[in-house]
């Protein structure tokens, strides 16, 4: 990176030789009121700064300001929800008059590297309300954005602290689609370390025709953020709020109690002739019966095998071979366990938010302190966090500015994984409900005893994931310094970037309870640490010709560099396993160690040109060229250009007449975008490695072995970048003078040269097979958005905020060696998704049900003529039986193979929408948010476990009891319960595991009350406003899973094995101005 690092100082030392000499000027000072233009009355707070410099103030609580400023400077005056206004500073007194804002035209918008008007805009932005998404009470961004903007789609879950997946106008790779996040000019890595109450302002750069800046990074998209700035007299506010998140209730996944559950097995038993009535637990009668005892077997209270003295339990044992000394004794909960409900508790959530801010003619400032605590419902999951934030910014002269923006967080958020089944989530739907929490002495009880399954207890899986400790520290930001020279041109440097360690302690402790135990103790230890910094100088030209031409040119370099190093350690055998005396060293048993690194680096040359002529013709255009170390030297650096077009057709003469139209624009863009996150640096080179299996030989002919090297990792240097290329068109439109606005875009993206590791032919070894060039993919679909303000009287007012997304997503290829790649087997021995040319990406694989086999003639008929068709073949379709499904002859060729097996459904949307509604009446405030998706489909695993009774030996659903096939009750929903599984039944995926994954969801409802400013003014406050708060109060679905809301990698989302769900939330808070 040094020869970047050096390109880049002699970019930036050429732009500073063109600084021209300031002039000092004299300062005078200027005062004045500034009112509400409707009523006359004064505007505290209105920020008042002269344009091209941070130096301002704000008026006081009765409108009045007093500055001082040269002569013949331009003071902007802006005010929330009024339109800015600017004034040429002359003798006298300066009163000015603001009128409410009733569109967004003249509203700034920060794009790349530089800013515009929003009127100016010919790229696809979206400006994100940035009051609507900080009411969603999480300290997510990326969660917060979730319906707020048309574009985006985001999947989170319940979980504290999860990342949810982000995807921006549809999935662009097989690998990362997560977009670029700028915060302050400054890419980071992790943006769930910025504190969402420092946000000042958010757009998205959806478009080649925006995001081509960004070049070789831009191809998911770029989210902008603008962190708060201080201006004017000191201000300190205050926000906080406490609530309790409550669980789902009722029986969620539907799950019988300990006598249906005999029940269902005799009724099994009885579906499959020539098994007799016999179980460890319920006896071997006509009829099951619920013991009084599970273990060590199913006992009546009184037996002589369950005295309490031969109980024996030592929940510390040192070896598997003690296992076979405990005897353990556990009463039968014939009730049933309400597992669900044993591990997901009520919970608190709360934060605190303490800012300062202010600013005046030498510089501003503005600090934040941040604390946030989420106890998640289930138990021992938790996200606490700790930020703080310093942004400030001195102006030198009145033309050269420099400035900081710092971000320090510390974060405590252990995390359990979702797409497993040993969680304690997909325990708690597969343990039996006969089997109690703890046995009699207090111990945790499980599936020890005969006949109860080899599940594990969700209780005692939970208590242990307890000692899990995971903390992250992050300190990010950037320092920048600009200047104006020549008096069209501003030269601005900056350099940031982000530092962070993470350490990371997990025990393994011994389980005792269980039919499968773990008896192995560990414990390990996993920390890291990493950087990455990015340095950025531009030269920016701007000059209005004439009142007709306006011109805007840009040109940058950056440099920037990324390392990270992790260290891992596990040893096993420990004395004791209180924390306080755990270490690696501790353990006497064999360490194990690891560790990874990786650096890489780019280096880009970027130029913007912004041109309108009268307002009303616009044009941009861009190219970047990136230079990147992942890949090899013929191909490092690739070009990414971008244009765009604009038509305010509002502005023609021959609109002026149509008054109810205040602006309309037609936009269109074309460019290409890069992405270089789905190959590492090392995929250009040939890997060697080692191991005493694979390359050590006895070349001598003795017993000694000589180390050999065999090859782990073949090498591609001719990968290159993938290729996004895009296209748009789009409207904006103002009606009514501003009450209503819209903005709707069409695009179409195909990724070219996606990257992706095909399958080889074996004489290329075992060794890892290097991503190359060889997919393609395309997405196309709409984005709406649309914004209603309205004053229906003098005291209430009405807004509305909506946002539609659509996005089709088709892959063109993947090798030339196979048109698909299968993923995820899970319990069926066969891929449930496959990736497929002509289809879209992670779509669910197996047999279409078409109904049931109702008759064994039915059979028989079927068998006959397919044996007729072809002699060699057993049977139509294996495993066909009377209640068992029947599949769908995909191919028509007379019988039912592996061949008919077809796409049950894709895990896109079609299409998601979010829609804000608010009202204000006086001082009063409400808003409610929906968010819904449409067209999309949920692999539910969880009926593998629960629907189906020969899917191992656990909880099953009622549905199995009361729903299932039967002669007398054909129009089933489940097959025939049997002992033993079928191809036609749960051994095959197949349609049944497809649900519709539909929702609309109630995401949050506030309603708050401001207090008057006569009576705060008695204490010296500002502003007090309280509110109650409700968020996931309802969901309506016919998704019959815990949450429709599933999320995953890119490649197997929407696949349901036990989610964490969303909960609903109650909350109070309050804002405090000082």
């Amino acid at each position: 990176m040094k020869k970047y690092f050096n390109r880049a100082l002699a970019a930036l030392f050429g732009l500073l030789l063109l600084l021209a000499h300031s002039s000092v000027f004299a300062q005078a000072n200027v005062s004045g009121k500034v009112s509400d233009k409707a009523s006359g009355n004064p505007l505290p707070g209105v920020s008042v700064s002269i344009k091209g410099t941070n130096r301002g103030t704000a008026t006081d609580p009765n409108g009045n300001f007093s500055l001082d400023v040269k002569s013949g400077a331009t003071l902007v005056f802006s005010f929330v929800g009024y339109d800015p206004k600017e004034v040429v500073v002359k003798p006298g007194v300066l009163n000015v008059q603001l009128s409410e804002k009733i569109g967004s035209l003249e509203e700034v918008v920060v794009t790349g590297y530089a800013s515009q008007k929003k009127k100016d805009l010919t790229g696809a932005v979206a400006v994100v309300k940035v009051e609507n998404i900080t009411k969603q009470p999480t300290s997510q961004i990326a969660s917060q954005l979730q319906g707020q903007v048309s574009g985006i789609t985001v999947l989170g879950s319940g979980q504290p602290g999860q990342e949810p997946q982000v995807k921006i106008r549809g999935v662009n790779t097989f690998g990362n689609n997560t977009p670029l996040y700028i915060v302050d000019g400054v890419a980071i890595s992790n943006l769930a370390d910025v504190n969402p109450n420092d946000v000042q302002t958010m757009q998205v750069l959806k478009d080649a025709g925006a995001a081509s800046i960004y070049g070789a990074r831009a191809a998911n998209g770029v989210i902008i953020i603008t962190t708060k700035r201080g201006t004017g007299k000191v201000t300190v506010n205050y926000d906080t709020y406490y609530g309790r998140q409550v669980p789902q209730g009722g029986n969620v996944w539907n799950l019988l109690n300990p006598q249906e559950q005999a029940d269902l097995k005799w009724m099994a038993i009885k579906n499959s002739p020539g098994n007799p009535f016999k179980d460890a637990q319920y006896g071997n009668g006509t009829t099951p019966v619920l013991p009084d005892y599970i273990a060590p077997e199913g006992l009546k209270e009184g037996d002589p095998k369950v005295n309490p003295n031969l109980y024996f339990v030592n929940p510390n044992y040192k070896s598997a071979g003690d296992l076979k000394n405990f005897y353990r004794i556990s009463k039968a909960n014939k009730q049933g366990t309400d597992w669900f409900h044993e591990i997901f508790k009520p919970a608190p959530i709360t934060s605190h938010n303490l800012s300062v801010a202010g600013g005046g003619d030498i510089g501003s400032y503005f600090f934040s302190f941040y604390y946030f605590n989420q106890q998640g419902t289930l138990t021992n999951t938790y996200n606490k966090r700790y930020a703080v934030r310093a942004n400030t910014s001195f102006n030198v002269t009145d033309h050269i500015r420099v400035g900081e923006n710092m971000e320090y967080s510390i974060i405590s958020n252990p995390q359990i994984g979702i797409l497993q089944e040993g969680s304690g989530i997909g325990m708690a739907f597969r343990e039996l409900t006969i089997i109690p929490v703890y046995d009699i002495m207090g111990n945790y009880a499980g599936s020890s005893g005969k006949d109860l399954g080899n599940a594990r207890n969700p209780v005692a899986i939970q208590d242990r994931f307890g000692r899990t400790k995971s903390l992250a520290s992050r300190l990010l930001g950037n320092v920048y310094a600009e200047a104006d020279f020549l008096k069209n041109f501003t030269v601005r440097t900056s350099f940031g970037g982000e530092i962070y360690n993470l350490d990371n302690n997990s025990f393994t402790l011994p389980e005792y309870e269980n039919a499968e135990n773990n008896s192995v103790n560990s414990f390990t230890e996993t920390t890291g640490t990493g950087y990455d910094w990015t340095w950025t100088n531009t030269l920016t030209y701007h000059k209005n010709f004439s009142q007709k031409h306006d011109l805007k040119v840009l040109l940058g370099t950056e440099a920037y560099d990324s390392h990270f190093r992790t260290l891992t350690g596990t040893t096993t055998d420990y004395f004791t396993f209180d924390p306080n005396f755990t270490n690696l060293g501790t353990g006497t048993g064999t360490p194990t160690n690891g560790s990874s690194f990786g650096d890489d680096g780019l280096f880009s040359l970027f130029a913007r040109v912004d041109y309108s002529y009268k307002d009303r013709y616009l044009l941009g255009a861009l190219i970047r060229r990136d230079g990147s170390s992942r890949f090899g030297t013929d191909q490092q650096y690739g070009n990414f250009p971008a244009v765009s077009v604009a038509w305010r057709m509002s502005q023609e003469e021959f609109m002026k007449p149509i008054s109810w139209i205040s602006d309309l624009k037609v936009r269109a863009g074309y460019g290409i975008m890069g992405n270089q996150l789905n190959v590492t640096p090392s995929n250009k080179f040939i890997a060697y490695g080692f191991d005493r299996t694979s390359s050590f030989y006895a070349i001598n002919g003795g017993t000694s072995t000589t180390k050999g090297f065999i090859r782990r990792q073949i090498g591609n240097p001719g990968a290159k970048w993938e290729s996004n290329i895009n296209s748009n068109i789009g409207i904006d439109a103002t009606l009514f003078k501003g009450i209503f606005e819209f903005t709707l875009d069409y695009y179409n993206k195909e990724v070219r040269d996606l990257l992706y590791n095909p399958e080889l032919a074996g004489v290329y070894g075992a060794a890892t097979v290097p991503y190359s060039n060889v997919a393609r993919m395309k997405n196309n679909g709409w984005d709406f958005s649309f914004a209603v303000n309205k004053q229906l009287t003098k005291d209430l007012k009405f807004t509305a905020n909506g946002a539609f997304t659509s996005y089709k997503n088709k892959i063109l290829a993947i090798s030339e060696s196979a048109p698909y790649f299968d993923l995820e087997n899970r319990r069926f021995g066969s891929p449930i998704i496959r990736n497929a040319v002509g289809q879209s990406i992670s779509e669910f694989y197996g047999y279409k049900i078409i109904g049931f086999w109702d008759s064994q003639a039915e059979v028989d008929a079927a068998n006959a003529a397919a044996k007729a068709k072809f002699p060699d073949l057993k049977e139509y379709q294996a495993g066909a039986g009377m209640g068992r499904f029947k599949y769908a002859d995909v191919n028509g060729d007379g019988k039912v193979d592996a061949d008919d097996r077809t796409y049950l459904g894709n895990p896109n949307p079609k299409f998601t929408y979010g829609l804000n509604l608010g009202l204000t009446y006086k001082r009063f405030d409400f808003s409610v948010f929906f968010y819904g998706v449409q067209g999309n489909k949920i692999w539910n695993q969880v009926r593998w476990w629960t629907d189906f009774y020969p899917s191992f030996v656990s909880a099953k659903s009622k549905t199995a009891l009361y729903d299932s096939w039967t002669p007398d009750h054909k129009n089933a929903t489940a097959p025939i319960q049997e002992v033993a599984s079928s191809p036609s039944t749960s051994g095959a995926p197949n349609s049944y595991f497809v649900e519709n994954g539909s929702y609309l969801r109630l995401k949050n409802m506030q309603i708050g009350y401001t207090i008057p400013p006569y009576i705060l003014k008695r204490v010296g406050i500002q502003k007090f406003r309280v509110y109650a708060q409700a968020a996931n109060l309802f969901t309506i679905t016919k998704y019959t899973g815990i949450d429709p809301e599933v999320t995953g990698s890119t490649q197997n989302f929407g696949l349901d094995e036990g989610a964490y769900p969303n909960q609903r939330q109650y909350l109070i808070g309050v804002n405090v101005g000082f």
